[in-house]
């Protein structure tokens, strides 16, 4: 007799070990700080003081259905991060909130050209990010990385100078090179000489793509830019034909990013906010999940949706009906997907992820898992 699945509860969500690869840095500030840095710097245009306050504003600011509308409130985040001390401050917080819900690995991302506003240069933009995600894997033990965003909408040329920056702090922690900012009218082979840099120096890519714009997004992402990973890919089940809520036909695309392993970094919260989804029920993640695409889970922003990676599972189970074998092999995908070393992912998989898993369920004297599925 098979013995029922163990029900996902917000408690439990937060209690496993998880996996985040997709978090950026100036959407994830806790709205005190948020305050707190406005106020020691003389910016006087938050909309209030009140972190409680601050925090519904961002949030609904953010959830209008629309990517553009949804990156209005970084002007605030952006606006007082522009010393070194805030930007050391942020990472650090960002990565103690990631340890204290017992996220094992993250990945943080951030364009640093936002923060050259006032006297900061590029290069103590990114020494005060890496000082922050050193204290950080100091203090709490948590496994992390950075990713120096480009944006779409701008100059191919600063795009190439982004790279070489990712490039010069790799030995100290820069994992990796992304494109973001809206699809759109700004394709991503417009950036194409920095992912070639990228790529003559061996570098990890991840692309922002099939979020505001459809499938041809995401295969330009791949076939012109060479991207390891994809940002979202919410739109992939545009290259799906599903008929009566099951697939029928797979696309060419879509069956090369299941063949080939790629990645997609899920971001559930987000995509219902930005309107890449209508709704959390009718995102595609349960479609793709059944095909066996290799997804992961994410926050994207923790102050704009409002959510954390604890929620963002929870979310996962409640609504699609996992299991905790399969929030489980979430989190063995997205340290699989990493931009960290071979031996590195293997032993986090083994003895933070798998461990922990098992460990977690001896406690509560559940049955362990016996099997992890296809093999990828």
């Amino acid at each position: 007799m098979n013995q029922a699945p163990t029900p996902v509860t917000p408690e439990l969500a937060r209690a496993i070990p998880k996996v985040g690869l997709h978090e950026h840095i100036d959407g994830s500030l806790r709205p005190a700080t948020v305050v707190e840095l406005a106020r020691e710097c003389g910016y006087d245009q938050l909309p209030t003081e009140d972190p409680e306050e601050l925090g519904r504003w961002f949030f609904e600011g953010a959830d209008r259905k629309s990517l553009p509308k949804y990156l209005e409130g970084f002007r605030h985040t952006i606006a007082v991060l522009q010393r070194a001390e805030a930007l050391e401050r942020v990472t650090y917080e960002c990565l103690a909130d990631a340890a204290a819900e017992n996220v094992v690995y993250q990945e943080l991302r951030f364009a640093p050209h936002f923060h050259t506003r006032e006297r900061l240069g590029l290069d103590a933009v990114m020494l005060a990010v890496l000082r922050g995600m050193q204290r950080a894997r100091n203090e709490f033990g948590i496994g992390c990385g950075l990713i120096v965003c480009a944006l779409r909408n701008e100059a191919p040329e600063l795009s190439v100078k982004l790279v070489e920056l990712a490039l010069a702090y790799r030995e100290q922690g820069c994992v990796g090179f992304d494109l973001a900012g809206e699809e759109a009218g700004h394709p991503a082979k417009e950036h194409l000489a920095a992912f070639q840099l990228a790529k003559r120096m061996n570098f990890s890519l991840t692309i922002h793509a099939g979020e505001s714009f459809g499938p041809e997004s995401i295969w330009q992402a791949l076939q012109y830019c060479g991207a390891h990973r994809i940002g979202h890919g919410t739109r992939l089940v545009e290259d799906l034909v599903v008929y009566g809520g099951k697939v029928v036909k797979i696309g060419a695309l879509a069956q090369y990013v299941l063949d080939h392993r790629i990645p997609l970094e899920v971001c559930l919260s987000s995509n219902v906010h930005t309107g890449a989804t209508a709704a959390l029920e009718t995102h595609p993640f349960p479609l793709l999940q059944g095909l066996g695409f290799r997804l992961t889970l994410n926050t994207d922003n923790r102050l704009m949706s409002r959510t954390t990676l604890s929620n963002e599972y929870y979310l996962a189970a409640r609504t699609f009906g996992l299991s905790l074998d399969d929030l489980e092999t979430l989190a063995i995908n997205g340290m699989k997907s990493a931009f960290a070393h071979y031996d590195y992912r293997c032993r986090m998989i083994y003895e933070r992820v798998k461990s922990g898993y098992a460990r977690l369920r001896g406690q509560r004297g559940l049955p362990q898992r016996r099997r992890y599925g296809q093999p990828d």
